[in-house]
C-alpha cells in the first residue's frame, strides 16, 4: 500500500474509471492531463489544505485549475455517489458491511470562506462553521455525511441520515438500506425519532438525557470517531475552504470512498 495518502493505486482506479463521465471531444491544443492523475491532484490538495493555484506543477497532476473544474465536472455528473454505491456493492457482496448496527454522530469543522450551510459555531467562538453529520456501519464505513450550519442540533439529522443511506446491492435479493439497530449519544435523544425508527424497522440505541449511558454504547461507536478521524486527516476536510457546497460535498465523497474499499485496513495503513 502507497504511503502517500493522495496515491491512486491500480485496484482503486479499476473501480474508479468505469463511473467517470466520457471525456470530452479533444479539442486543439495541449493533450488533457489524465483523469487519474487529476484525481491524485485533487487528493493532494485535500490532504495538504492547499489552495488549489498552489498546486506544485512538478508532480505532474495539472495545474489547480484544471483538478478544480475536473472536480465541479465530476460532481455536477454524480460520479461521486456512483462510486460510493459501487463500492459499497462489493463489500455487500463480500459480506462486509454490519448491518447489525449504525453508528451516528457529528464534528465541527471551520467555514473560512463562509457560504451555504454555514453558521456561528458553538465550540468555535461563534466563528462561522459548518457541521459534517455521518451515519456508518458497524465498521466505520460511511453510508451517508450531510453538511449542514455548525448551529444545527445533531439530533435534526437523525432521520435524514438514516434515510439517505443508499439502496446496497452486491447480494442476492432486494438491495438493503437498513441497520438493524441505530446507536447514537445523548445528542440524539428524541421520542418522535425513537418512533420513526421503530417504524422503519430499526431498534434505537441511544443514550437518554439526565440518565446514564446506556452500558457498552461508547466502545460501540467508537467507531464512527474513528472514521471521522481517518476523513479529516485530509486537511481541506478538517477545515472547510470551499464557499460552494456542492464542491464541499464532491470532496468529501473522493474521500470516502478509499475509505469504504479499505475497511479493514488499520488506520495507519490506509493511502488515498
Amino acid at each position: 500500500m502507497s504511503t502517500k495518502p493522495w496515491a491512486v493505486d491500480d485496484e482503486l482506479w479499476a473501480v474508479i474509471e468505469p463511473v467517470l463521465p466520457a471525456r470530452p471531444e479533444r479539442s486543439p491544443g495541449p493533450r488533457p492531463v489524465s483523469d487519474r492523475l487529476c484525481l491524485q491532484g485533487i487528493l493532494f490538495v485535500l490532504y495538504t489544505g492547499i489552495p488549489w493555484q498552489q498546486l506544485p506543477l512538478e508532480l505532474g497532476f495539472g495545474s489547480g485549475q484544471t483538478c478544480w473544474q475536473r472536480l465541479e465536472r465530476w460532481q455536477q455528473a454524480g460520479v461521486f455517489d456512483r462510486l460510493h454505491r459501487t463500492l459499497l456493492a462489493e463489500l455487500n457482496a463480500a459480506g462486509e458491511p454490519d448491518w447489525s448496527r449504525a453508528c451516528v454522530d457529528a464534528s465541527h469543522v471551520r467555514a473560512k470562506k463562509g457560504g451555504p450551510a454555514t453558521g456561528p459555531s458553538p465550540v468555535g467562538r461563534r466563528k462561522r462553521g459548518s457541521k459534517h453529520h455521518l451515519v456508518c456501519d458497524g465498521g466505520g464505513v460511511p453510508l451517508h455525511v450531510i453538511t449542514t450550519a455548525a448551529n444545527v442540533n445533531d439530533v435534526t439529522q437523525t432521520l435524514a441520515l438514516v434515510d439517505g443511506i443508499p439502496p446496497v446491492a452486491g447480494r442476492v435479493g432486494h438491495p438493503r438500506k437498513r441497520p438493524d439497530a441505530l446507536l447514537g449519544d445523548k445528542g440524539y435523544d428524541s421520542n418522535p425519532n425513537r418512533r420513526a425508527l421503530h417504524e422503519r424497522g430499526i431498534l434505537p440505541v441511544i443514550s437518554r438525557k439526565g440518565r446514564p449511558d446506556i452500558k457498552g454504547l461508547g466502545k460501540l461507536r467508537h467507531v464512527v470517531e474513528q472514521t471521522f478521524a481517518l476523513l479529516h486527516r485530509f486537511k481541506r476536510l478538517a477545515i472547510r475552504r470551499e464557499r460552494r457546497l456542492d464542491l464541499h460535498t464532491g470532496t468529501q465523497g473522493v474521500r470516502a470512498a478509499p475509505r469504504c474499499r479499505l475497511r479493514q485496513a488499520r488506520p495507519q495503513d490506509e493511502g488515498a
